[in-house]
């Protein structure tokens, strides 16, 4: 039986955001499947399998969360948070992908039990190297090249 392709969740509220990280993953992280809520309500929801995400055929747990902080109603500070209270998510890595500069935000993030801090560039080519260098240091570098499959 074949072992699913590894999975990713990206927390994310803006659609075009979304949507450039999906495309800088598919150039970069192939073999990768990337899944996104778009806040940080529905993360917790994921990661609990409750609702639709009940199906972990459709909606695997994923190895890593991809976690933007600035969200309306949960932010990206509350989801970490969350996940760090509890035992069987403690360990999963989560990887802030922010537009934040702020140091604060930083220091924030790593405080609350981030385990690396990213900010998004503003380039899409910049995105796909700091996707690259991400999955380099996650996978090992196995997944890469992306061969267009």
């Amino acid at each position: 039986m074949a072992r699913q392709a590894a999975a990713i969740l990206l927390v994310e509220d803006s659609a075009d955001d979304a949507l450039l990280v999906s495309k800088a993953a598919e150039q970069t992280l192939g073999g990768v499947r990337l899944l996104r809520v778009p806040h940080g309500i529905a993360a917790l929801q994921y990661l609990e399998g409750q609702g639709i995400y009940s199906d972990r055929t459709a909606y695997p747990f994923p190895e890593i969360v991809l976690l933007d902080l600035k969200m309306p109603e949960m932010d990206g500070f509350q989801v970490l948070r969350w996940i760090r209270e509890h035992p069987k998510l403690k360990r999963l890595p989560v990887i802030v992908l922010t537009g934040s500069t702020l140091e604060d935000d930083s220091e924030r993030a790593y405080e609350n039990g981030a385990n690396s801090y990213l900010v998004k560039p503003c380039d899409f080519s910049q995105l796909v190297e700091t996707m690259k260098h991400f999955g380099e240091f996650w996978f090992g570098g196995t997944l890469l090249p992306n061969s267009g499959q």
